[in-house]
């Protein structure tokens, strides 16, 4: 995974998809000042198939299909214990279950690409996590993204408008144990205004940022002119 050069930060990609599952957009990347938190600006795009990412699902399905929410149960196996605060060290993601919206599926990791934007995952059916925010359970809050459709119909986070806050949010990690996040809140934003340093910025505590796009859709650009985002933080 690449990271993005000092001073500088990858730019959000948009998960809407376009012909073929590519992403066409155009892309600003801001700078950032030196004391500053990463600054993530300007239209959300990248284009989906990035190499080097193994895709939890090939079937090409929408992970969510139209109609009345599909039923997800609670994973099970043992919560892990709250990390203190002082402590950056929990094993990666691999999955997601969101039972309220029927969301289960395994977790990519995405990087930065050669043009300084952030991957999106090839299979719209999979969500990724972004490997250069905090692993889930760590402080800080770590980013999973995913697409809302594609030509085949919706896709893994068709639904997160739909969270409400209390809502739970689990993801299994590499050692077998549950980060059980509660949701705080789901807002919606014009791509003009992401809010960056709400999403990236340093927190105290362990904290969870569900990201999409959301709003019109403009047929010109093939792009949703929204994001909406779910903010969630660390119960067990």
């Amino acid at each position: 995974m690449r990271r993005p050069p000092a001073g500088q930060a990858p730019a959000i990609p948009d998960y809407s998809t376009g012909r073929r599952g590519q992403h066409i957009s155009s892309i600003r990347v801001v700078r950032r000042p030196v004391a500053a938190v990463a600054v993530i600006v300007g239209l959300l795009l990248a284009g989906a198939g990035a190499a080097g990412l193994a895709a939890a699902s090939q079937t090409g399905r929408a992970a969510t299909p139209v109609g009345r929410t599909a039923l997800v149960p609670i994973p099970k196996g043992k919560w892990a214990a709250v990390p203190p605060s002082a402590s950056r060290t929990v094993a990666e993601p691999v999955s997601i279950v969101i039972p309220a919206i029927g969301v289960r599926s395994g977790l990519v990791h995405l990087g930065i690409t050669r043009a300084g934007t952030l991957q999106v995952p090839a299979n719209p059916a999979v969500a990724g996590w972004y490997a250069a925010s905090p692993r889930p359970g760590e402080p800080g809050g770590a980013v999973v993204a995913g697409h809302i459709d594609s030509l085949q119909g919706p896709a893994v986070f068709f639904r997160l408008r739909l969270l409400h806050p209390g809502e739970r949010v689990y993801i299994r990690r590499a050692d077998g144990t549950l980060a059980v996040f509660r949701v705080t809140t789901v807002r919606s934003y014009p791509k003009s205004r992401f809010p960056t340093k709400a999403v990236y910025g340093p927190t105290p505590d362990a904290q969870l940022r569900l990201i999409t796009c959301s709003g019109t859709f403009d047929p010109a650009t093939r792009h949703y002119l929204s994001n909406t985002i779910a903010y969630a933080s660390l119960v067990s």
